[in-house]
């Protein structure tokens, strides 16, 4: 059920305010300028937590605090590039917080331009929710958690959620699901919840001794394979952090367990969202562990192959930071960006740190935070104007009785294009992120032109078009042109086979959308060779060995599909001896003989026979046996041999 909430509040603060305190703007020798840009007080909000803002449709950056705004529980808020504060949304405005309370986690954006994000409690039932929200500030609730006898449908959602290639919004809960135990409040879910706040739970993980860990606080990452990958923190004493695989169907795979060698070289504790490198890798970041035990920035294969690429030293000069916690993101410069939480020299506490890390591993400090501009840094995002945005938990201009800031980070970075979504099929509507959009010329999906609207300077509204290919999105405009800071992946779709049944050797005409980048084609669960004729038709040879029943995979540069059954009937290709008597063993040679039923001679059912191979059966003639074809029934159908059998 829905609930909804008007508009509680709409407060406008301009950070040259006596409220917020003055701009502190930081140029280091190098040319990177820093920007304090708000500082929070209770008011205005307070503590923005376990994020990174994310860039709306109008080009503002918009994000969470825990507490609080108007009612202390936390809000949503907006912040223009330059700094003017406005908070959208302060939560539980009545006794009960139906509407949630303490928000964490990343808003997510979505086509359209509405945010989606989550409140760690609150809600119809105490449990935390789901919300959506407008960028003026219309918010609706379209879960509450702990709807279910014993929360197994979840308990206090943490991280922030993830939008799918399949239209749908994923994301965990820490607490929940049916994985508990006595006294306990189970391990966490994985959830789906649709556009319109229809939640299916897919997974609970587990409590007490098991592999995967439990309590899962870190974003999924949706891989090029369709698969979601995150990490499990793990806690001191008990476990040290997993990355596990799981599925939009929710079967769960742990594909790595961190510090299980002596000193911990992979990192112990990942904590953060993994982030897809452009060499189709993840990359993430442990609190702990590493040469100096100060933490870790690591790449990670889909099979979980982990590799340290760099370890943090708070001691030596010009690698200040330590304990990093909010991973890294990729720059359109193609080096990854990131903060650690403490470290650096500019507080004597170490206040953490902005840095930027090459894919070999080089890393420069950015900016040492001195307390006065924020302390305990998240998350990062690059705007697609450039500067690097972030958030701080702790601190600001008023010392102590600021409570976070937030922040940007200008390094000559390339502006580019942002994707609301960077997977879809043709047809799939997406809106485009960027600057100086009002003079947009020409839209291209891997070179092929799409139709689109442009109703800002600061984004378009496009569709993947027919023919698209799997690669960069590239706006050009009387500005300039604008590259996506990803490739986009065109999803193929099979919509026919034909024919539904044939023989091994047999050409098979696959029918569909998107197939010019086609790299492989299965039958049977074999590779089998073919030729792409067009974007909608590809011909395939069913190969030997290929297996009846199984669907027809094809695989290109944006993803697979897959059509079928294709019903494989054994083909005899010949037999010895050619002719004999009753209980005369007879070797009949061919393909797809496994899992053959019955094999007759003149239409009479051999009683004896073996499978010896997929190619080769031996069978006995049998009594009243007559001349005519040798044929072979397997669940694909029956074949028979192109000439007879004698019975002498």
């Amino acid at each position: 059920m829905e609930r909804r909430r008007t508009l509680l509040s709409l407060i406008t603060v301009s950070v040259l305010s006596a409220t917020l305190a003055s701009i502190c703007m930081v140029t280091s020798a190098s040319g990177q300028t820093f920007i304090s840009l708000v500082s929070f007080d209770t008011p205005d909000g307070k503590t923005p937590s376990n994020q990174s803002l994310v860039q709306g449709l109008d080009g503002n950056l918009y994000g969470t605090t825990v507490y609080g705004g108007a009612n202390g529980q936390g809000e949503v808020f907006k912040i223009t590039p330059g700094g003017t504060l406005t908070i959208l949304y302060s939560f539980c405005p009545a006794a009960g917080c139906a509407d949630g309370q303490n928000p964490n986690g990343s808003l997510i954006l979505v086509t359209g331009g509405n945010l989606y994000g989550t409140t760690y409690g609150g809600g119809a039932h105490g449990g935390g929710t789901v919300f959506k929200i407008t960028p003026t500030g219309t918010l609706t609730t379209l879960y509450s958690f702990c709807a279910t006898f014993g929360c197994a449908d979840g308990l206090n959602p943490l991280a922030g959620m993830t939008l799918a290639a399949d239209g749908n919004i994923y994301g965990t809960t820490v607490l929940g699901g049916t994985g508990g135990c006595g006294g306990c409040h189970g391990g966490g879910t994985m959830f789906k919840i649709s556009l319109a706040g229809k939640l299916t739970t897919l997974y609970s993980f587990c409590t007490g001794t098991c592999t995967e860990g439990a309590n899962p606080a870190n974003p999924l990452t949706q891989g090029t394979d369709g698969n979601f990958y995150t990490v499990i923190t793990g806690r001191s004493g008990y476990f040290n952090g997993s990355a596990v695989k799981l599925t939009t169907t929710g079967k769960s795979t742990v594909i790595h367990l961190f510090c299980t060698t002596s000193g911990c070289p992979d990192g112990v504790f990942p904590e953060g969202p993994l982030v897809l490198g452009n060499d189709g890798n993840f990359y993430g970041t442990a609190q702990a562990g590493g040469a100096f035990n100060q933490g870790t920035v690591f790449k990670m294969t889909t099979t979980g192959t982990v590799t340290t690429i760099h370890s943090f030293d708070y001691e030596t000069s010009g690698n200040l930071g330590a304990n990093p916690t909010s991973g890294v993101v990729l720059g359109s410069d193609g080096n990854f960006y990131g903060t650690t939480y403490y470290g650096g020299m500019a507080c004597v506490f170490g206040c953490g740190t902005v840095f930027q890390l090459t894919p070999a591993g080089g890393l420069t400090t950015l900016h040492e935070f001195d307390y006065t501009d924020g302390s305990a840094p998240y998350g990062l995002v690059q705007a697609t104007f450039a500067p690097l945005y972030g958030v701080t938990y702790a601190s600001g201009s008023n010392g102590s009785s600021s409570f976070g800031t937030v922040f940007s980070e200008s390094d000559s970075l390339p502006e580019f294009a942002r994707l609301t979504i960077y997977v879809g099929k043709v047809g799939t509507s997406i809106d485009i992120l960027g600057q100086n959009f009002s003079s947009a010329a020409k839209v291209t999906f891997g070179g092929v032109s799409a139709s689109f609207t442009a109703p800002s300077g600061s984004y378009i509204t496009t569709k993947v078009p027919a023919g698209a290919l799997t690669g960069s999105v590239v706006v050009t405009t009387g500005a300039g042109t604008f590259t996506s800071d990803r490739v986009f992946d065109v999803t193929p779709q099979l919509t026919g086979i034909s024919p539904s049944s044939t023989t091994v050797g047999k050409l098979v005409t696959l029918t569909g959308v998107s197939l010019t980048q086609t790299s492989a084609v299965t039958i049977g669960g074999k590779p089998a060779s073919f030729t792409v004729n067009s974007d909608t038709q590809v011909t395939a040879t069913v190969p030997p060995g290929a297996k009846t029943g199984l669907s027809i995979t094809v695989k290109t540069k944006g993803g697979t599909a897959s059509k079928g059954p294709l019903a494989i009937i054994s083909l005899i290709t010949s037999f010895s001896p050619t002719s004999g008597s009753v209980g005369t063993s007879v070797t009949i040679n061919g393909n797809t003989f496994t899992g053959a039923t019955q094999v007759t001679f003149g239409g009479v059912a051999a009683t004896t026979f073996k499978v010896v191979s997929d190619t080769e059966v031996t069978a006995t003639v049998p009594t009243g046996a007559v001349t005519g074809r040798i044929a072979i029934t397997t669940n694909g159908g029956t074949g028979a041999s192109s000439t007879n059998f004698t019975v002498n």
